[in-house]
């Protein structure tokens, strides 16, 4: 059965009605035009959308139905505000691959992919999937960013602690906490006296960039540290450390870094912390990938990957078994 023009009722209603049913969606809905012509184009769009499964009932779920839903539940609300107001009522059946790219170069005309994938598609796609869409979205290419591997040794780490130290105690205390725990910046700076328990080498850290809680172990040097806080720690409902994410803490790492001696990597800063934490505990720690994700510090083996290379593999160290080659006497020594 098709839908039918049904036409306008004198008294009642100026405008042609659409109502029949086309494949097993039933319609009956107001065209909103006064000529038959136009309403005639009308239905027939409503044919298609119904034939590539984007027709929407009043009913349906809207991007902004689906994202105070999306935020009821406790999804993240930072990048949401633009969305919401480009989308608006838009049903989400009318969402689909092309309308996010559209609005992605609308929104966010100059930004970098990686920034476009965190600040527009991860949050758009997520309140999609909220409202109970199912289809795949593709990402920008480039979305995942450069992979930042860089880390460093432990003496690099004591040189800058120690030259911090010179700057600021607890601003040593505080690398030396990032250093053995493998904490992201915001994690340190938000870490709460009343979730540290000294005794049981414990700190509880209540949300993480993955919206999950973890415990932290604290090493003998980390706990020693601690207890020499220039503060204390008897400061009940207060955080740990002092420190602020702004200009004065990056600048304090970087003239620790540069008395040291140090070249930190470009766009690192305190992350690489965390990344010396994956080395090391891969070299040091003898941890594989998943042995990695135990740790509680990434949230699959994905994540992992770029330590994979931190120690020479099994494979790699046959090469002592390769056939010895004789030395020049030059090289070998007389």
């Amino acid at each position: 059965m098709a839908i039918k023009l049904v036409p306008p009722r004198p008294g009642k209603t100026p405008y042609w009605y659409g109502r029949g049913t086309y494949l097993g969606q039933y319609v009956d809905r107001s065209t909103k035009a006064r000529k038959r012509a136009v309403a005639a184009k009308i239905i027939a769009k409503w044919g298609q959308e119904i034939e590539d499964g984007e027709f929407a009932r009043p009913s349906d779920p809207t991007f902004a139905s689906a994202a105070l839903a999306y935020m009821k539940k406790g999804g993240e609300r930072r990048f949401l505000k633009p969305l919401i107001e480009h989308f608006g009522n838009t049903p989400l059946v009318r969402i689909g691959q092309a309308e996010l790219d559209l609005a992605a170069i609308t929104l966010c005309p100059n930004a970098s992919p990686a920034t476009l994938n965190r600040n527009f598609y991860t949050p758009a796609i997520a309140v999609l999937h909220a409202g109970g869409v199912t289809k795949h979205f593709d990402r920008p290419e480039g979305a995942a960013g450069r992979c930042l591997s860089g880390f460093l040794w432990p003496e690099q780490v004591g040189a800058i602690v120690k030259e911090a130290a010179q700057l600021d105690e607890e601003f040593a205390i505080f690398l030396l906490i990032l250093y053995y725990c493998g904490l992201r910046l915001s994690e340190g700076l938000n870490s709460e006296i009343d979730k540290l328990r000294i005794e049981e080498n414990y700190l509880y850290i209540s949300r993480t960039k993955n919206n999950e809680a973890r415990g932290v172990f604290l090493p003998v040097p980390a706990i020693e540290a601690m207890r020499r806080h220039p503060r204390g720690l008897n400061r009940p409902g207060q955080r740990i450390f002092k420190f602020h994410k702004g200009g004065h803490i990056y600048s304090l790492l970087r003239a620790a870094a540069a008395k040291a001696g140090v070249d930190l990597p470009q766009r690192q800063a305190f992350h690489i912390f965390c990344h010396t934490y994956g080395t090391l505990m891969r070299r040091y720690g003898k941890l594989d990938l998943r042995g990695l994700v135990g740790t509680g510090r990434w949230k699959d083996i994905k994540s992992t990957l770029r330590y994979a290379h931190a120690i020479a593999s099994e494979e790699a160290q046959r090469a002592s078994l390769l056939p010895a080659i004789k030395l020049p006497r030059r090289i070998r020594g007389k």
